[in-house]
């Protein structure tokens, strides 16, 4: 019978806390609680894919219910013969007291009610039993509401164990509920020494800078790492030679790096006819885009490290023949540039959502870059906050007239057709009073128009957003362009669009603006009154009366 090989992140899954890296605080408060027998209802665990949430739960799991430790650890022998039988199942998946469901693929209240109803009752031979859930956010509201009780008020018996790679998504009564914690990104130096063991405990060779460079791509997760070396080791046992970065860059798809500071090197000179020719030798070696930007970010985090805070000391990541590179080419470069390259590579990773010939974007971009320098700062402005977003809603936007204009030849059916694309039936009856308000149209001609119309319709969370949190940029019967405060509502753009369609029966594009200068209302509203008042300050009238009595300070100017 041939023998079961295992995938390595499977294979080293940590079997206890002492194998789990990167999480030592969060392991040593959890074995405190359970020697103190002070361990709470639910635990919460988020973190990004592959940091140990489901592993966590498991050891969890095995701390509380291990026969021969109630000190916070459990079974560790290699031999399952050694070890008690509530620790063998529970890391075998077996155990009847231990229950694992993910939420992805049970989301209803009815896998809730089940699971409640499976509460009730005792545990049959462990100390506890436990509820895993994974993937918790995923849960439908009802779902979520269905739990709230048991979470709250569960049986003595009885934990729940909840993992989320989105804690935003879960409701705060759920959160409130629970003891959270937070599973960080394992560092890259503690990644290559897992890795390095892991390395040669499978008897394969990769040198130093492969292992490290398995360990950057991880970035942070420990099972994104484990797979990447699970790759590259099959080409090791294949070829019986010792693997180098040079050939995991390959496999991966990854850029070499000497050649990435060396395309720099020629885009701080402005040369972009090299800068362009090494780019398409990159292709041709197989570049990822996306991993390609982000090491172009990476390379720009070391340059304005070296530019910032002066000679960049002796990484066990950054091999020495990179460190000589950057500090040859960092001589002419100010943080200010660096900021500006960094600013470019963000939206350049942002547009490729946008269009579908990935080459053609990095062309432009390498383009942009090389000329960047001899830019005006308008110029860099406007190209940077100018996302691909944008462009194609611009382009669509003589498309979007002529549909207005047919539109308006049948109001009241166009109407109802766009109210149907958002809102069902029902929704539209509740908002729809009756039919005289369908043919009351309103035109506005400035911002104050729509702050005044949202004010008569009585839609404060409207109001106050496009009041406090909102900076216009232009105002156009039919679009608006604006900048987006982070404190503004999550559904301001959602709400502002079905409003103004509702008051106005047309629909207005609205385009987002990133980084502006403007000022929203109340902003430019408090310039106004502080420049009246410093008018009327030196003011004959007000000097006097400041002379009669020096206490005295004027804080309003009204106008009659």
């Amino acid at each position: 019978m041939m023998k079961e090989n295992k995938i390595l992140a499977l294979k080293y899954r940590p079997n206890n806390f002492g194998d789990l890296i990167g999480q030592e605080l969060m392991v040593q408060t959890i074995i405190n609680s359970i020697k103190l027998n002070k361990t709470p209802n639910a635990y919460l665990l988020t973190g990004i894919r592959g940091v140990g949430k489901t592993t966590t739960a498991r050891l969890i799991a095995k701390a509380l219910n291990c026969e021969k430790d109630q000190s916070g650890n459990m079974c560790t022998n290699n031999d399952s013969k050694l070890n008690c039988t509530n620790c063998n199942q529970i890391s075998d998946s077996n155990h009847i007291d231990v229950l694992e469901m993910d939420a992805a693929s049970k989301t209803g209240i009815d896998d809730v009610r089940e699971l409640i109803e499976n509460s009730k009752y005792s545990p049959t031979s462990a100390k506890y039993k436990i509820f895993i859930i994974d993937e918790i956010h995923m849960l439908s509201k009802q779902a979520f509401n269905g739990l709230l009780k048991t979470l709250e008020e569960p049986p003595p018996s009885l934990k729940f164990i909840l993992a989320t790679t989105d804690h935003r998504k879960i409701p705060v009564t759920i959160m409130s509920r629970c003891q959270r914690f937070d599973l960080k990104r394992v560092n890259t130096i503690q990644m290559y020494e897992h890795l390095k063991k892991i390395c040669e405990k499978e008897k394969g060779k990769i040198t130093d800078d492969g292992l490290k460079l398995i360990a950057r791509s991880s970035e942070g997760s420990v099972r994104d790492g484990i797979s990447l070396l699970d790759r590259v080791l099959l080409s090791y046992f294949i070829k019986k030679i010792p693997i180098e970065d040079k050939e995991i860059r390959k496999i991966l798809g990854i850029a070499d790096r000497e050649k990435l500071i060396n395309l720099l090197a020629n885009i701080f000179e402005g040369n972009e006819q090299k800068a362009q020719i090494m780019l398409q030798e990159l292709h041709e070696d197989g570049l990822d885009p996306k991993n390609f930007l982000s090491d172009i970010l990476d390379l720009l985090l070391i340059f304005n490290r070296q530019v910032s805070l002066g000679k960049i000391e002796k990484e066990i990541l950054i091999p020495d023949n990179e460190i000589k590179l950057i500090e040859k080419y960092s001589e002419n470069l100010n943080v200010k540039d660096i900021a500006l390259f960094w600013q470019f590579t963000l939206k350049t990773l942002n547009d490729l959502k946008y269009i579908e010939n990935e080459n053609q974007i990095l062309e432009m971009y390498i383009s942009q870059l090389t000329h960047l320098k001899s830019m005006e700062e308008e110029e860099v402005e406007k190209i940077s906050n100018f996302s691909e977003a944008e462009k194609i809603s611009n382009t669509n936007e003589d498309a979007i007239k002529k549909t207005d204009q047919k539109n308006l030849i049948n109001k009241q059916k166009t109407f109802n057709d766009v109210q149907s694309q958002l809102k069902n039936i029902e929704q539209l009856k509740t908002e729809i009073r009756d039919s005289d308000e369908l043919e009351s149209t309103k035109m506005l001609s400035d911002y104050k128009d729509l702050l005044n119309l949202t004010r008569e319709k009585k839609e404060f969370e409207l109001l106050f957003d496009l009041e406090r949190n909102i900076k216009l940029i232009s105002f156009t019967n039919g679009k608006i362009e604006i900048s987006l405060d982070k404190k503004t509502n999550q559904n301001f753009i959602k709400k502002l669009s079905e409003k103004l369609l509702e008051w106005t029966k047309k629909r207005w594009i609205i385009t987002i603006v990133s980084n502006s200068n403007n000022k929203t209302f109340n902003e430019q509203k408090e310039d106004l009154r502080e420049k009246k008042i410093q008018k009327e300050s030196e003011s004959d009238f007000v000097k006097k009366m400041k002379n009669k009595l020096n206490d005295i300070e004027l804080i309003e100017v009204k106008e009659d």
